[in-house]
């Protein structure tokens, strides 16, 4: 596994499994939400983002986490393996409003200045929707690459340190 791709709801763990993945392997991760979002929760033009991302995965080895799902890039199709945090959306709420409260100080790796940490009603029904929406897409998704990309479909934090254990 070198060219690793991380999907999942917000709050299932994506940036801290890139994290800890390009840690213990030293591939580098690229998180979407730094190349989709500018200061102040502006969206980035979608030329920029296409091209930084193609950029990011022209090169041999990288980790891409994020589920922008119609972002117009080619990342699927450059993977050797596709991790999906498939958690609940109870887990995803309690975990962004865990972070919301016990990380609002702190500046994260994967968002841009500018972005701070909190909770919305657009937010929380996001996830809450995720089932129903982004969740079949990526199933089917999954099953489509299944013949030829390692697949991971991790549904709790034993999957990941078990998944992580066997690197």
């Amino acid at each position: 596994m070198e060219r690793i791709v991380i999907v999942g709801c917000s709050g299932a763990g994506k940036s801290r499994l890139a994290t800890d993945l390009s840690r213990r392997t030293a591939i580098p991760a690229v998180h979407l939400d730094l190349l989709f979002w500018r200061p102040g929760w502006k969206r980035a033009p979608q030329d920029e983002v296409v091209r930084e991302l193609e950029d990011a995965i022209a090169r041999d080895r990288w980790i891409v986490e994020g589920d922008f799902l119609n972002a117009g890039d080619h990342r699927f199709a450059h993977a050797d393996a596709v991790v999906f945090l498939d958690r609940s959306r109870r887990t995803c709420a309690w975990r962004v409003l865990k972070r919301a409260v016990l990380e609002r100080r702190r500046s994260r790796v994967d968002l841009p200045a500018g972005c701070e940490e909190g909770v919305d009603q657009q937010l929380l029904k996001w996830i809450w929707q995720d089932p129903r929406t982004s969740r079949p897409r990526i199933v089917a998704l999954l099953a489509e690459l299944r013949d030829r990309v390692e697949v991971h479909h991790l549904r709790s934090d034993d999957d990941v340190n078990r998944f992580l254990r066997s690197l």
